[in-house]
């Protein structure tokens, strides 16, 4: 009997065996937790960026249009003002007239 193992250290060798196994797979666990904990940040990191990037290019797009219409706005009340200017001069001798004759009572 010495040979041959009693039921319960059989049972108590399959736990051991089995704790092992449990030690092992929580090992690659705790290792493939840790990989995906570091696999996300650096995705974090890179939509990050990814998103400044973005975020800039979509800035100076849009600046480069507002300004693009700045300029037209400019150049548009630049013609509006040379053209109010030469109707006043055109008008200005009449208006004068007008100013005289209304005050003189004519």
């Amino acid at each position: 009997m010495d040979t041959e193992k009693t039921l319960l250290q059989q049972i108590r060798d399959k736990e051991h065996d089995l704790s092992l196994k449990v030690d092992a797979v929580r090992a690659e666990t705790e290792a493939s937790v840790a990989a995906a904990r570091t696999e996300a940040e650096d995705l974090l990191c890179t939509a990050d960026t990814a998103g400044k990037t973005t975020a800039e290019q979509v800035y100076w797009k849009e600046r480069g249009k507002t300004e693009i219409e700045i300029e037209a706005l400019k150049k548009a009340a630049e013609r509006e003002r040379e053209t109010a200017t030469v109707r006043g001069e055109q008008n200005l001798p009449a208006a004068a007239e007008r100013i005289v004759r209304y005050v003189t009572m004519e």
